[in-house]
Formats: structure tokens, C-alpha cells, sequence
């Protein structure tokens, strides 16, 4: 019978994928101790075989290796507060979880999350208070209490439902499976496992009881409101396949990666055998016994019939293997292994490497648009949370935005030629020099013009004193 634990269908159909990325993410060690699910055992291999074949067995980390370089390229800076950020929200931001997290450091791995699985969570939340002693705002801050944003892995998400609300989709309930570790009368610690149900207006915890028939049933254990009214999840998606759903962006780059885990062992089992020559006799006369040692002889009588060989491996075959496994590794790298790819000395244009590196990066740039997105969100759940109208905005430097930040001379001073001709006006100049990143991106070019007047303005007053 299912229950308020039995997972939406569309998580099920999530659940596979999610697999394979956290068997590569957790490398060699973990691999072998999931055995047979990724490394097959051939047919007649005996169980002890396999297991020291296992044993040995060691993971190319391509897959965990481009998921974080690719992470370090859209931080290539660390996040930028925009100039309309409430200073509160400033403040929030150098601890933004209430465990200790910068906003830049949570973000990297909000997004890394995103990176593996397709999609990540962040629960906008705030502390509960007791209705009978905080009356007030000002008894409200007394406590000390304040939004915080606490990470959600997909795989906690079990389970939602939506409605369309204005045009738009909207969570009406929200099901988050998690352990909480309770502490005992004495030193020792319990892990307990709960579902909280989320609905607009409340929170409903559940946990594990024993019925009167001894089954185990899920049953309410503590519940409470809240002041919103909607449910404060920020869902990022980095391949999205549906509302709430998500696929791992490189999911065929993880399927070579496995594929490479099971040809590598396969080479290593053959190397150890084409290793070790196989030592043959011939023409033994029947009783004749033979000893083989550093202080014994052979004894034949027609070396033409009789004697002792060593027989050895062609090596056709290791070649052959070595041969697929650095095509898989060239697989990898075209499906999105940055660290294997192989130089390139080919001449090209200074364009034509532009164009190929922002071709590369796109998807990549996309992604890093959606996290500025999730944060924007967040913020603004927070100001909402403290009575700001508007939480701002935030800018991710990526890689690309970083190397785009040489200054450009003959673009500048072509500005300067078409404003000085009046064939420009000033605020066009200004978003002009903007793109340049001579002028913050993210200042309002009315609001850049205004001042740039007002000192204008004041240094005209000063000539005027000095004369």
C-alpha cells in the first residue's frame, strides 16, 4: 500500500542515473564494493577469481574529474553582490546556511550537485519561534532568528505536487525524506529517519511508529505553521527533463567512464596472464617422473622428440585491448572530459579559437545563467522573510567572463571618437563600456550617468572657487 514514503513515479525514473553518478563519484573503493552491479563476472569464472580480480581493479576518474572542472570554470570569481543587495542580506550572505557557508562557497556546491544529477534544491527557511514571546519584530530580532538556505540532494525530494497558478506552475505539497541524529540520555546518538511534508502554511513531520498489529506505519510526530503562504523551494536545473525532474548533464560520458572501469580490468586480468610463461614438456617416456629446480636436471634421450619449452602470449590480443581503451578514453573526451583532452597543434586563427572556445562553453554558460537565477531567488525569498521589497541580484564569473575582461583599446577609444562626434549618446556610451567591463556590468547605466554629472557637476563649482 503506498504511503506519504512512497516516491512520485517521476523520481523512480530518475533513481537509475543518479546510480551511476554516485558510484563513479565515490571512485575505486566504492566501485568495488558495489562488485557485479558494475563489473559483470564472466560465465565460469570462479567466485574467488572474481573477487581478487575486483580487488585490483582501479576507476579512471574522468567523470568526477570533469564534473569538477567544470564547476571551477563558472567560479572562476567568487560571486559578486550587486549593488542593489540589501546590506542585511549582505550580512546573510557571509554565513548563508547558519552553518558557516559563504555564499560562494555554498553556491559552488549547490551547483555541483546540479552538475551530477541534472538538478539540485535549496529550501528557503526560517527559524521557528514561539508565538507567545515574540509578538513583535523587535522581539522577533531579540531571538536572533533570520531566513537561512538549507541543500536539498534530488534524492531527498521523494515526492510534490503542483498546480498552475496565473500561467504558472506551483508547488502545493512537497515531500523531503532526511535523518536527523538525536541525542541520548547518556553519550550515545540515534539516527532517526523522518519525511517532512510541506504544504502552504505548514509543516508536517512523520516518522516510523509500530502499529497495534506490529507493522511499522508512518505516522504524524510533530507539526507546525508557517507565515507563507507558498512553498520556498529554488530548484536549479542543469538538464531539466520535466518540472521537478532532471537528468545528469553527462550522463554518456559516465557510461563510457563504467565501460572503461570493466575494459581496464579485462586488461589487467590478461596482462597478468600473458605475463607469466607457461612451461610445457614433450616426448616424456611413460613412468618417467620430472623435477624442476635450480639444483635438478632434466634427462632426455633424443632431443628431437623429448625436451622442455616455455610457451608465451602473442600479445595480439593486449594490444588490441589497449587499442579500445584509448578510444573509450578519446569517447570520454569528446563526450566531455576536459582534463583528457589531447593537445592540439593545428595553426588557427585568433577568431576561429574565439569562436570554437564560446561554442564549447556555451552549455556550460547557460548553466552558470540559471545558478545567478536560483540565487536571485533566494534573495529575494530571504528580503521577503525581513520585509525587503527586493532581495537583488548576483553575478557569476565564469571562465569565460574572466578571460572576456582584457581591455580593449581600440574598442574604447572608438567609443570615446563616437560620443566625442555626438554620434553617441552618454548612457549608450556607458552600456558600450559596460560590455567592455570598464563599468560594472551590473550598475544601472541611468544611475552611472547621474553621478558621473554630479562629479562633473562639482568639479566646475571647484574651478569656479579656485579662479
Amino acid at each position: 500500500m503506498p504511503d506519504i514514503s512512497t516516491p512520485n513515479l517521476d523520481y523512480g525514473n530518475m533513481v537509475h542515473a543518479w546510480d551511476i553518478n554516485d558510484a563513479l563519484m565515490g571512485g575505486t573503493l566504492y566501485m568495488r564494493q558495489l562488485g557485479e552491479a558494475y563489473m559483470p563476472r564472466w560465465p565460469k569464472e570462479d567466485k574467488e577469481d572474481y573477487k581478487n580480480r575486483v580487488a585490483v581493479a582501479t576507476l579512471l576518474p574522468g567523470y568526477e574529474e570533469t564534473i569538477n572542472q567544470n564547476v571551477g570554470r563558472v567560479f572562476a570569481e567568487p560571486i559578486q553582490l550587486g549593488e542593489n543587495v540589501p546590506e542585511q542580506l549582505r550580512e546573510f550572505a557571509k554565513n548563508v546556511d547558519l552553518e558557516g557557508s559563504r555564499l560562494d562557497v555554498w553556491a559552488q556546491a549547490f551547483f555541483s550537485l546540479a552538475m551530477q544529477y541534472g538538478l539540485s534544491h535549496a529550501l528557503v527557511d526560517y527559524p521557528r519561534v514561539d508565538a507567545e514571546q515574540v509578538k513583535t519584530k523587535a522581539d522577533e530580532k531579540a531571538t536572533g532568528a533570520r531566513p537561512y538556505v538549507t541543500m536539498l540532494n534530488p534524492r531527498q525530494v521523494i515526492g510534490w505536487k503542483s498546480k498552475m497558478v496565473g500561467g504558472k506552475v506551483q508547488l502545493t505539497a512537497l515531500r523531503i525524506k532526511e535523518v536527523v541524529v538525536e541525542d541520548g540520555d547518556d553519550f550515545g546518538q540515534t539516527k532517526v529517519e523522518q519525511i517532512r511534508l510541506l504544504t502552504p502554511g505548514s509543516v508536517q513531520i512523520y516518522r516510523k511508529s509500530t502499529g497495534t498489529d506490529g507493522q511499522a506505519n508512518w505516522s504524524l510526530h510533530e507539526e507546525w505553521k508557517t507565515s507563507r503562504r507558498d512553498i520556498t523551494l529554488v530548484t536549479l536545473y542543469t538538464k531539466r527533463t520535466g518540472f521537478m525532474c532532471g537528468s545528469p548533464p553527462l550522463l554518456n560520458m559516465a557510461l563510457l567512464n563504467v565501460k572503461h572501469w570493466q575494459s581496464q580490468s579485462e586488461q589487467d586480468n590478461i596482462l597478468h596472464v600473458a605475463r607469466v610463461p607457461i612451461l610445457t614438456v614433450f616426448g616424456l617416456e611413460e613412468g618417467q617422473e620430472l623435477v624442476i629446480g635450480s639444483s635438478s636436471a632434466a634427462s632426455f634421450t633424443d632431443r628431437q622428440k623429448q625436451g622442455l619449452e616455455y610457451v608465451e602470449h602473442t600479445g595480439s590480443s593486449i594490444g588490441a585491448g589497449k587499442d579500445s581503451l584509448t578510444d573509450l578514453v578519446e569517447q570520454m573526451r569528446q563526450a566531455g572530459a576536459k582534463l583528457l583532452r589531447t593537445d592540439n597543434t593545428s595553426t588557427k586563427s585568433v577568431d576561429q579559437t574565439s569562436e570554437e572556445k564560446m561554442q564549447e562553453q556555451s552549455p556550460l554558460y547557460t548553466m552558470a545563467t540559471s545558478l545567478e537565477d536560483a540565487i536571485d531567488n533566494i534573495l529575494q525569498i530571504m528580503a521577503e522573510y525581513i520585509g525587503e521589497k527586493d532581495g537583488g541580484s548576483v553575478d557569476v564569473r565564469t571562465e569565460l567572463d574572466v578571460e572576456s575582461k582584457e581591455f580593449n583599446p581600440p574598442a574604447a577609444l572608438a567609443i570615446q571618437s563616437l560620443r566625442q562626434g555626438g554620434d553617441l549618446r552618454r548612457v549608450d556610451a556607458i552600456k558600450a563600456l559596460q560590455k567592455l567591463n570598464l563599468i560594472d556590468a551590473d550598475a544601472d547605466p541611468e544611475k552611472v550617468l547621474d553621478e558621473l554629472l554630479a562629479e562633473s557637476s562639482s568639479l566646475d563649482n571647484r574651478t569656479i572657487d579656485e579662479v
